[in-house]
């Protein structure tokens, strides 16, 4: 064993616990610990990898992770080397994941974690609200949190809280300034189109595609006038475009769906927008079948605008990745309100809620890491395997 590559824990916590540089139990060790020696029965990180552990194995409550622990107090000690078999209460919990200093830690801990390893091409930029941390009849109640998603990795990167859902456009210059975007491809709705965004993105090396809505109203116009039909009027010929179209057709769950794409550049010669390279019209038409018969049809239309060239990508390229936003709705909002019940649990103390949605984000990283890709059937397995769960925390991202 090379010590230069690991170490080995040794405190009134645990002893003799194995764990990697880079891993998430070395993260959690290091985050700081305020509580006064007088009675503290546990450390931070034996607390956290508890919960981590729970987590993983299918609870979502503080008041289920407290029973779990309980259930399995005699596996955990073995695991993480504990010098007392008393597992921590539920306000023990509860006090932890209350505090302000944790939750901005146990969010830095996630996010250097999941930088490591392999990324992928597009990274999709949008928020979410923290709706466990609603307080009954609070009708002013705000908390959002933007996150930063590696798509095709399913981790995200950084998080951010940011209150409002307006105060996303303020935030998100935050959010990417602490991951490496340089050679990857932004996404996000059209509240994230803005010009001091684009500018920081092609700055930091990356590339963006957005949406564009009249919160941009200019820039909106432009681009729905270049893509308006045109009717020649007699004696003049047609103006010349350059435009190129591409279409794509996808069938299934009784749902037709085709896409049509057209791209230019026109506008790139006297647009102010940082970094245009071209802009888009996406046209997407819908049609809902049930016993051979069509019952419904739909059809909305997105402007947009990018800074990868015509050199860069091809109109069917440009037509998949702005695809792949939508994959932080799914492979991240989507399971952390079903699968992790994050909007359901009542978490109304303190930062629980934000604690819980960063260790959400973990382990959902975690499950992608172990080539799952149904995080409920991950879950499973993972309680009738805690070893190989607490292994996970143990070592870098691969």
């Amino acid at each position: 064993m090379h010590y230069s590559a690991r170490r080995v824990k040794q405190d009134y916590g645990a002893t003799g616990v194995l764990y990697d540089l880079g891993s998430v139990y070395e993260g959690l060790s290091k985050i700081t610990d305020k509580r006064k020696a007088r009675g503290k029965l546990y450390r931070i990180e034996t607390i956290m990898i508890i919960i981590v552990l729970a987590k993983m194995s299918g609870e979502d409550k503080p008041s289920g992770i407290t029973e779990w622990g309980k259930h399995h107090g005699k596996e955990i000690v073995e695991l993480m080397q504990l010098k007392k078999s008393q597992m921590p209460s539920l306000n023990t919990y509860r006090r932890m994941l209350a505090d302000v200093a944790c939750q901005a830690e146990v969010e830095r801990v996630v996010g250097k974690y999941n930088q490591q390893g392999e990324h992928g091409e597009v990274y999709a930029l949008d928020g979410k609200a923290v709706r466990g941390m609603r307080k009954k009849d609070d009708e002013e109640w705000r908390e959002y949190m933007l996150s930063v998603y590696d798509v095709e990795q399913r981790k995200v990167l950084s998080q951010v809280e940011v209150g409002r859902k307006e105060n996303e456009i303020t935030k998100a210059p935050k959010a990417l300034e602490c991951v490496e975007i340089s050679q990857k491809v932004v996404t996000g709705d059209a509240m994230h189109t803005q010009k001091a965004l684009s500018a920081q993105i092609v700055r930091q090396g990356g590339d963006y595609i957005f949406p564009v809505k009249e919160n941009q109203l200019n820039l909106y116009k432009n681009i729905q006038q270049l893509f308006a039909p045109e009717y020649p009027k007699a004696g003049f010929g047609k103006i010349e475009t350059d435009f190129l179209t591409v279409e794509k057709v996808n069938k299934g769950h009784g749902r037709l769906e085709k896409r049509i794409l057209t791209t230019s550049e026109m506008l790139n010669s006297y647009s102010t927008w940082p970094g245009l390279a071209q802009v888009y019209r996406l046209e997407r038409q819908f049609q809902w079948w049930r016993s051979g018969r069509c019952y419904r049809t739909s059809c909305e239309v997105e402007f947009g605008i990018t800074s990868l060239s015509r050199k860069k990508i091809t109109p069917e390229r440009l037509l998949y990745l702005r695809r792949k936003h939508w994959g932080i709705e799914i492979g991240l909002h989507y399971r952390r309100d079903v699968t992790f019940k994050e909007d359901a649990t009542r978490m109304t103390i303190g930062n629980t809620g934000k604690v819980m949605a960063s260790i959400n984000n973990l382990v959902i990283a975690l499950i992608h890491q172990a080539n799952f890709k149904n995080a409920a059937q991950a879950r499973r397995w993972f309680a009738a395997h805690l070893p190989e769960a607490f292994a996970l925390l143990t070592t870098p991202f691969s």
